[in-house]
């Protein structure tokens, strides 16, 4: 759903028709209730605004989204999957929490994981580069509970190892491979129709995603030298441009959309 909302949504101030939102999520094989019903938790999320215009109902997006989708256009269009450009720096990252917060930490995780981090030790994550982690810190609340510090290794330090000991190197690469696999055949051969390609540069886009959220951008250069983000992202981009025409032009009859102020 955020994927969609990114590419039909963001950026263009209007509001969606629910009616055209179940039919681009029919031709991707997911069903009208489970359509709805994202809709729904996406409203009592305040991720999604909602409003009734005669018989129909528009949903825009709210600040909270739009800040998530800008994160999200920002990492797969700009900074991407391969970081050929460390400066050799660390932040770090520690936490103390109470036993009992097991929401508090299991959030701080899911977010620390998607700035980058990953667990040097227990209570002490870390991430290459300067990530600022202010904006994560403070809207859960645990300011008086995290501390963010500067670094960098050691001489001594085998950095590749660390990396090693901090990630999981061979599950990341397996998701890269994964990816590859299934979409790289689309590079080439007979292009898809109109009709399949909308449906096909969504579960794109969704499954890219899906495949850099676990990934911290570590420094390429402390990687395998057959890391294979670098392949993927290109098939990314070749088949995202390949169903680019196709997949507006059935957006341009399918989606329907009014201003985002009445």
């Amino acid at each position: 759903m955020l994927t969609f909302l990114g590419d039909q949504v963001l950026g263009r101030d209007v509001c969606v028709y629910s009616g055209s939102v179940i039919e681009v999520f029919a031709r991707a094989g997911v069903g009208e209730y489970a359509t709805r019903s994202t809709l729904t938790r996406m409203v009592n999320r305040g991720l999604l605004s909602r409003r009734r215009e005669g018989r129909r109902m528009y949903f825009g997006l709210t600040e909270r989204s739009e800040a998530i989708l800008r994160d999200g256009e920002r990492r797969v269009w700009r900074t991407g999957a391969v970081n050929r450009e460390w400066d050799g720096t660390w932040s770090l990252l520690g936490f103390s929490l109470p036993e009992s917060w097991q929401r508090q930490r299991h959030d701080l995780r899911a977010k620390l994981t998607w700035a980058g981090f990953g667990p040097l030790f227990s209570g002490l994550w870390i991430a290459p580069g300067e990530v600022d982690v202010s904006a994560i810190v403070a809207e859960l609340g645990l300011s008086a509970h995290v501390k963010v510090f500067r670094a960098r290794a050691d001489l001594g330090t085998d950095i590749a190892e660390m990396i090693n000991d901090t990630w999981d190197l061979a599950e990341l690469a397996a998701r890269y491979r994964e990816f590859e696999a299934a979409w790289g055949p689309l590079r080439q051969g007979p292009a898809p129709d109109g009709e399949d390609a909308f449906a096909l540069r969504l579960r794109l886009a969704a499954e890219w995603l899906h495949v850099i959220r676990a990934d911290p951008r570590l420094p390429v250069r402390h990687l395998p030298a057959d890391w294979p983000a670098a392949p993927a992202e290109e098939t990314f981009h070749a088949v995202h441009t390949r169903l680019e025409a196709p997949a507006r032009d059935v957006a341009r009859r399918v989606v329907e959309t009014v201003p985002a102020t009445p």
